[in-house]
């Protein structure tokens, strides 16, 4: 059934012992489009929010057996959370500050003005709207970053599985490490989505992307004039995210000078704005991530071992995906469904070849990599299952190439492979590939027209020859 333009706006219990100031309220919410019940009393009022479960609450203070406070406090005691507006023509300072003490969202005083009620209302309806859209973005967003919806059956994904409640529970500070690609921004969203800081900010500062001062500056903040070409004051990631998570991406990139100034947020949770002598505190838990091995880049003097430790409180590596192949095809599965979902397919899975290629391959840029190619042929697929042409070209290199063993294979195969897998290497570009083969281009080339000119050898695994520059 659809719904009425009334009820798109909201649905009003108006709850007033005055049967005109009643009628009236009712008659001017409802010219107002909102959909509206009234009731003579508290207890009726009580009886009409069951069934028709109001959006806002509108009380008189004053009826007989039951006040307009003792009707709020039953409402919460019950549950309900709309807001309520408390109407009085007895209007005084404490009595207006109890019930807002109470929970009230707002009160106004008779002889009502109603441009003033339509306002509060109006405002009321659109917070409360606000905030169910939040509630359902964060239930989202649980959802999709639920420990159960992280993929990985592998042991070594298991085993970061298994910690990662206990360090979603906790206010330590995380580091993650693993190579480009390998999920460390989910790892780093999961468990802020089931942390104690859920509701609050998740922010996200990519500490290479930044020249030194735009980056203090996105950290910490500034003051009016103290960043040229930014005039007005601006709050930083640290003081944005106050209550909830900084996800600092790539932190070994951070300089020096601004490792001091973190670590001592991290030991005080103080800092200043750049330009500002107020020391300002804000409650932040830091989760950082990083490709280089941190542990090193603190050994070798390149990075505050200090800091280092203060980061490193909780650690979670993350191995690269050919380090758990056994994880490839549970992966690919779930980006299929994800992106044959997004563009209304429906596709049963791989074919067999294109399984062949998919785990023969060594997946240098990770899990992202993974699921570009996925997401590559899913556009591409024509069928019901994704076929090995649908792959991205550099995805059938790697497989041309996976059966070569040293004792056991032909010279010709072993420069096969080395052309292919350097072009690869180096995204198709004969000129290089032949710099680092110490060959000519010429050569390169001509061997290339070979490989596309070659009849099919049932023996060897399929091919995709890069076509020749122009």
């Amino acid at each position: 059934m659809l719904q009425s333009f009334k009820d798109m706006r909201g649905r009003v219990l108006v709850v007033d012992d005055d049967a005109d100031a009643r009628d009236a309220l009712a008659e001017a919410l409802r010219e107002g489009g909102y959909s509206v019940e009234t009731a003579a009393d508290a207890f009726k009022g009580l009886g009409k929010v069951p069934d028709f479960t109001p959006d806002l609450v509108l009380t008189d203070l004053k009826m007989p057996g039951m006040d307009g406070l003792e009707f709020l406090r039953k409402l919460r005691s019950t549950g309900n959370d709309q807001p309520v507006i408390v109407t009085t023509a007895f209007a005084d300072v404490e009595t207006a500050v109890t019930a807002l003490k109470e929970g009230a969202a707002d009160y106004l005083t008779k002889p009502l003005d109603l441009t003033e009620l339509s306002a509060v209302v109006a405002r009321e309806m659109d917070r409360l709207r606000l905030h169910r859209e939040a509630g359902l973005l964060r239930a989202r967003l649980a959802e999709c970053y639920s420990f159960g919806n992280l993929v990985g059956s592998s042991p070594a994904m298991q085993n970061v599985f298994k910690v990662l409640p206990q360090v979603a529970a906790s206010k330590a500070s995380v580091l993650i490490t693993g190579e480009p690609g390998t999920g460390k921004e989910l790892i780093a969203t999961a468990i802020h989505q089931h942390s104690p800081r859920a509701k609050e900010p998740f922010l996200k500062l990519h500490c290479a992307a930044l020249a030194e001062p735009l980056l203090e500056s996105e950290l910490f903040g500034h003051e009016s004039d103290a960043l040229a070409g930014s005039p007005g004051r601006r709050e930083g990631r640290l003081q944005q995210a106050a209550g909830g998570t900084l996800f600092l991406d790539e932190i070994s990139a951070l300089p020096p000078a601004l490792q001091v100034r973190l670590r001592r947020f991290l030991q005080e949770h103080a800092f200043e704005r750049v330009g500002g002598e107020e020391t300002l505190h804000a409650d932040v838990r830091v989760i950082a991530a990083s490709d280089h091995n941190l542990h090193e880049e603190a050994t070798q003097g390149r990075f505050r071992k200090d800091l280092f430790y203060l980061l490193n409180v909780v650690s979670i590596d993350l191995p690269p995906l050919r380090a758990r192949p056994s994880d490839i095809l549970a992966l690919a599965m779930h980006f299929l469904r994800k992106y044959a979902s997004e563009d209304g397919k429906s596709l049963e899975g791989f074919s067999d070849e294109a399984l062949e290629r998919l785990t023969a391959y060594v997946w240098p840029g990770n899990v992202r990599e993974l699921e570009n190619a996925v997401a590559h042929a899913v556009v591409l697929a024509s069928g019901p299952r994704v076929t090995a042409m649908e792959l991205p070209p550099s995805v059938g290199l790697a497989a041309a190439t996976a059966d070569i063993h040293i004792p056991g294979s032909k010279m010709e195969d072993i420069e096969r492979y080395a052309i292919l897998a350097t072009l690869e290497a180096t995204r198709g570009s004969t000129t290089r590939a032949a710099e680092i083969l110490g060959m000519s281009v010429r050569t390169v080339q001509y061997r290339l027209q070979q490989y596309h000119s070659a009849p099919k050898d049932e023996s060897r695994s399929p091919a995709v020859i890069p076509k020749l520059p122009d």
